[in-house]
């Protein structure tokens, strides 16, 4: 359903390198019923799937660490994230995609993944849906050391550590990425581990 306090939609391309920048001016209907123009850029990266490898158990659960320079250039020293496994859907359903990229990215082969919830995660901003995953891994599981595709770059370093370490890093600021916060604090809230 289209938002009726919205019209005169106007988009101007600013930037089509690895993602799309769009300067958009549209008017948008205030609660006294005026109208007013406004103008906001929006990224598009496209949408993506995470997810968070566990083992119950084993208590522990499987993260990736590697650079990250939107980070780096605000603050992070150096510039190293531990994160979640996750990835862009390029075309891909959310399903599809994670499972390809658990096992690029990890090494492990998973089957069975279940999809919690989904969310917008810069809604001021970006244009992304995310869609999170929870899947069950087991030893048996891991066919190749993982870190990443070769052609896109990535230099990852897979860790698998005990959950309430997971949620210590979280607490101590070590573990500062929201999806991956998020999918830790979904499963300590569901009891998973």
């Amino acid at each position: 359903m289209k938002n009726g306090k919205v019209k005169n939609v106007k988009t101007e391309l600013l930037s089509d390198n690895w993602c799309t920048l769009n300067k958009i001016t549209f008017d948008y209907q205030k609660e006294d019923g005026h109208w007013e123009t406004q103008v906001r850029e929006t990224y598009d990266r496209g949408n993506g799937a995470a997810i968070l490898l566990y083992n119950k158990k084993k208590g522990r659960v499987v993260l990736t660490k590697q650079f990250r320079m939107p980070t780096y250039v605000n603050g992070n020293d150096d510039g190293m994230m531990i994160e979640v496994c996750a990835g862009l859907l390029d075309g891909d359903h959310p399903e599809d995609c994670i499972k390809k990229e658990v096992e690029e990215e990890t090494g492990y082969k998973v089957e069975n993944v279940h999809k919690v919830f989904e969310s917008y995660m810069s809604p001021g901003s970006v244009t992304e849906i995310l869609y999170f995953f929870i899947g069950e891994y087991e030893d048996k599981m891991k066919i190749s050391e993982g870190g990443g595709a070769d052609d896109e770059s990535e230099n990852i370093e897979v860790l698998e550590l005990s959950f309430p370490l997971a949620l210590q890093m979280v607490a101590t600021g070590k573990i500062k990425d929201a999806k991956t916060i998020m999918l830790l604090q979904y499963t300590q809230i569901n009891g998973l581990i």
